[in-house]
C-alpha cells in the first residue's frame, strides 16, 4: 500500500525539500490549504458563512522543538480568534488544535500543552465559539484525553477527536458519548502499528460504523468526519434510528474535497462544517491528505509533471 510510504515521507526532511521544490506543488497545496495568513483565511470563512456552511480552522504545524515555538502556536490561534471577533464570525467558526503544536512532546509537555491551549479555549468561548482537540498518533492520546477532561471542567463545549482505526476507540466513544460532549470521529491518518490499529480498510470502515452508532445512541453531539458517501448515508440512517434532529449532529469535510457535497448536505438541512487549514508549515498536513486518498496522489503526480 502507498499510504504507509507517504506517511513515512511526511517526516522526511529530504522529501519535504523535494515536494516543496516541485513545480506543481503550489497548485495542489492551494487545493487543500486556504492560505498562509489570517488575512488569507478570513474570506474563506465569510464565503462559507454566506453559503450556509460552518468551518473549523486549523493553523497547520507540528513537531515543534522549543517552548518558544509552542508559545508562537498559541499566539497564532489568539490572533485568529481576535480577527473572528472583529468580523463577527465567531458563531460560524470553531478552532481545531493539535496539542503537539502546543508543546505536548517537549519536557513537561502535558503541563505545557495544557497551559498553552487553555487561553485559546477561553478566548474562543468569549466570542461564542469553541475548540476541538485533534487526535494525533496513539502515543499522545492519553495526554490529549486528560487535557480534554480538564478543559471541560470550565469549558464543557470543548470537543475532541477519535479515530476508528484504533482498537481502543470503541471504549473511548462509550466514555465520551455523554451529555454535553462534542466528539468528531475520523478514520485516522497516522502510521500506526498492527498491535494498536486495524490495517485493513474494510475493518476500519466497520469500526467506524460501530463507533458512529455508539455516538448517535449516546447523549453527546457527534461530528462525522468523512467524505465517504456510504458512511455519510449510514450516519444519516443511524441519526434517524436514534431519533436525532438534523441539528443534533453534524458532518465535517476537508476544505477542497467534495465541495459540492458540502453544499448538498447543507441544503438538506444538515449542519455542515468545513475543516479549513492555513499557515506556512503545510507539509505534514498535506502529505496526510495524499495518504488518505489515492486520487489525491494521482492529482499531485500529474501536477508535478506539468510545468507552469
Amino acid at each position: 500500500m502507498l499510504a504507509p510510504l507517504i506517511l513515512a515521507a511526511s517526516r522526511s526532511d529530504k522529501m519535504r525539500a523535494f515536494v516543496s521544490a516541485a513545480p506543481g506543488t503550489k497548485q495542489v497545496v492551494d487545493r487543500f490549504i486556504a492560505g498562509e495568513t489570517v488575512d488569507d483565511v478570513v474570506p474563506v470563512v465569510q464565503d462559507a458563512a454566506a453559503k450556509g456552511l460552518e468551518v473549523t480552522l486549523d493553523v497547520v504545524g507540528e513537531d515543534i522543538t522549543t517552548v518558544e515555538q509552542s508559545h508562537a502556536a498559541r499566539d497564532a490561534y489568539l490572533e485568529l480568534i481576535e480577527h473572528l471577533k472583529d468580523l463577527g464570525l465567531g458563531a460560524r467558526a470553531e478552532m481545531s488544535v493539535k496539542l503537539s503544536m502546543f508543546g505536548q512532546a517537549l519536557e513537561n509537555g502535558h503541563e505545557l500543552a495544557l497551559a498553552n491551549v487553555r487561553p485559546v479555549v477561553e478566548a474562543a468561548a468569549a466570542i461564542g465559539t469553541t475548540v476541538t482537540l485533534d487526535a494525533e498518533d496513539h502515543t499522545t492520546l492519553d495526554s490529549m484525553f486528560a487535557i480534554h477532561e480538564e478543559l471541560r471542567k470550565d469549558f464543557p463545549q470543548t470537543g475532541c477527536v477519535i479515530q476508528s482505526y484504533l482498537f481502543r476507540t470503541e471504549d473511548d466513544a462509550r466514555r465520551l458519548a455523554a451529555a454535553g460532549s462534542r466528539v468528531r470521529i475520523v478514520k485516522g491518518a497516522y502510521k500506526e502499528p498492527a498491535e494498536v490499529a486495524y490495517q485493513d480498510k474494510a475493518e476500519i470502515d466497520k469500526a467506524y460504523v460501530r463507533i458512529m452508532r455508539i455516538l448517535m445512541e449516546g447523549d453527546g453531539y457527534p461530528m462525522i468526519g468523512s467524505h465517504d458517501p456510504r458512511l455519510i448515508s449510514i450516519a444519516q440512517e443511524l441519526g434517524r434510528q436514534a431519533g436525532r434532529k438534523l441539528d443534533e449532529y453534524e458532518f465535517q469535510m476537508l476544505y477542497g474535497i467534495r465541495s459540492e457535497e458540502h453544499l448538498r448536505l447543507a441544503a438538506e438541512g444538515h449542519r455542515m462544517r468545513v475543516y479549513t487549514a492555513y499557515g506556512t508549515d503545510w507539509y505534514g498536513y498535506f502529505m496526510r491528505r495524499l495518504a488518505e486518498k489515492p486520487a489525491n496522489l494521482l492529482f499531485f503526480g500529474r501536477s508535478i509533471l506539468t510545468k507552469g
